[in-house]
C-alpha cells in the first residue's frame, strides 16, 4: 500500500502564493515507496518565506526516533524573489543517512557512486533540475568503554540540494525517496541494483 503523509491544511494556507500552494498539494498527494514511513514535519522558518518539510524513515521506527536503517529530511523552499544562488523560485534541500558495514563505508568509490544515485534518480523520475550541490560523508566509528559491545560501525550521509526546473514536485520527492532507499541498500528504483549488488562498481 502506498505510504502518504496525512493530508491537512494549516491556518493561513489560503494566503500562500498559488505556486507554493500547488507544490504543497502535490507533495501531500504523492505516493511513496513501501519501504518508507513518511510524515510532514515543521519546516524551518528562517531560510525562505515559504517552506514545507517531510521526514522519511526506512521501515517503521519507534515513535520519536529515527530509523537506524535509514532516515532523511526533504525541504522544499519557495521565494518568489528568485534568489540568485537558487536560479529559480524553488529550491530543494535534503539530508539522508544510513548505517552500513565498515567494508562498504571504507571503499574509496562509495561516495561517488552514492552521488551518482542522485543524478540517476532525478533522471529516471523525469524531474528537471539545475544547480545541484552537496556532499557525501563516510563516518567510521568504534565503540569503547560501555559502548565497546557495539563494535565497529559506519554510516553514509548525503546532503544534497537542487533547483527544480519544472512544477512536477511529485517527481522530485519521488526521486528523493529513491535516493534514500538506495543509500540504505535498497534499489534506486524497483528493478535497479541496490548497494550490495553494486559492489562491482565499487571496485570489488
Amino acid at each position: 500500500m502506498s505510504n502518504t503523509p496525512p493530508e491537512h491544511s494549516e491556518p493561513g494556507e489560503s494566503t500562500y502564493p498559488p505556486a507554493f500552494r500547488a507544490a504543497l498539494e502535490q507533495l501531500r498527494a504523492a505516493p511513496f515507496r513501501d519501504e518508507l514511513s513518511v510524515r510532514e514535519i515543521p519546516a524551518p522558518g528562517s531560510i525562505a518565506p515559504w517552506s514545507v518539510a517531510l521526514s522519511a524513515d526506512i521501515g517503521a521506527p519507534e515513535h520519536g526516533r529515527d530509523s537506524e536503517l535509514g532516515t532523511g529530511r526533504f525541504i522544499l523552499m519557495h521565494d518568489p524573489e528568485e534568489p540568485e544562488a537558487w536560479g529559480g523560485s524553488f529550491r530543494v534541500v535534503s539530508f539522508m543517512q544510513a548505517s552500513h558495514d565498515t567494508e562498504i563505508a571504507a571503499d574509496q568509490f562509495v561516495a561517488a557512486v552514492a552521488w551518482s544515485w542522485l543524478e540517476e534518480a532525478l533522471e529516471q523520475r523525469e524531474a528537471q533540475y539545475h544547480s545541484p550541490s552537496g556532499t557525501v560523508t563516510k563516518i567510521l566509528s568504534s565503540g569503547f568503554g560501555s559502548l565497546e559491545a557495539q563494535g565497529d560501525g559506519a554510516q553514509l550521509e548525503m546532503r544534497a540540494s537542487w533547483t527544480p526546473d519544472d512544477a512536477n514536485f511529485g517527481a522530485h520527492i519521488a526521486a528523493w525517496c529513491d535516493i534514500l532507499c538506495a543509500l540504505a541498500g535498497h534499489s534506486v528504483r524497483p528493478g535497479a541494483v541496490g548497494l550490495d549488488a553494486a559492489r562491482g562498481k565499487l571496485g570489488r
